[in-house]
């Protein structure tokens, strides 16, 4: 059986799953964004998203096939580029968010990978945002109110005891 979290380390929890929040949803917007990315690119669209350059403001740009496979005729800033950088980094920060919680909450590696596959798989790091969320509110106002109680036991018992100045 795992290990529960120290009461001292709620607040650290707290912090944690707050950037775990954002995170998750930064990496969810991403990979959606990569996903419509891919799907312009790899199908028979085969057009990719610029920014400035001939075509305008916003513009989509033909891929064609080349030497070393699809080669983009666009110029300007080249956003489907973009999307693909950010969000692979931005997922080494959402996992370093789940192994925060991962480690504070004492979770098994079974969670951790499942935290991890939120920023791989579309749509899953939303719904893994809100269970987690969840969980870990219920389970921090739990324990809380548990040691409430248990003080209070405590609390009650020591003032029952007859003392010196009381007999």
């Amino acid at each position: 059986m795992p290990r529960a979290p120290k009461l001292a380390s709620f607040p650290a929890i707290r912090g944690a799953l707050k950037f775990y929040q954002i995170c998750s949803v930064i990496t969810g917007v991403g990979l959606l964004l990569l996903c419509a990315e891919m799907v312009l690119k790899y199908t028979p669209l085969h057009v990719e998203v610029f920014m400035g350059g001939s075509g305008g403001f916003l513009w989509l740009a033909p891929v064609v096939e080349g030497p070393e496979g699809l080669e983009s005729t666009g110029d300007g800033l080249n956003l489907s580029l973009g999307i693909l950088v950010a969000h692979g980094w931005f997922y080494v920060v959402y996992l370093f968010a789940c192994f925060r919680m991962w480690s504070l909450m004492r979770w098994n590696v079974i969670r951790l990978g499942m935290l991890a596959a939120g920023g791989v798989i579309p749509l899953l790091s939303f719904f893994m945002e809100a269970r987690v969320g969840r969980e870990v509110k219920t389970y921090l106002a739990e324990r809380e109110a548990e040691e409430m109680h248990t003080r209070s036991e405590r609390s009650s018992l020591t003032h029952a005891i007859p003392t010196e100045n009381k007999r």
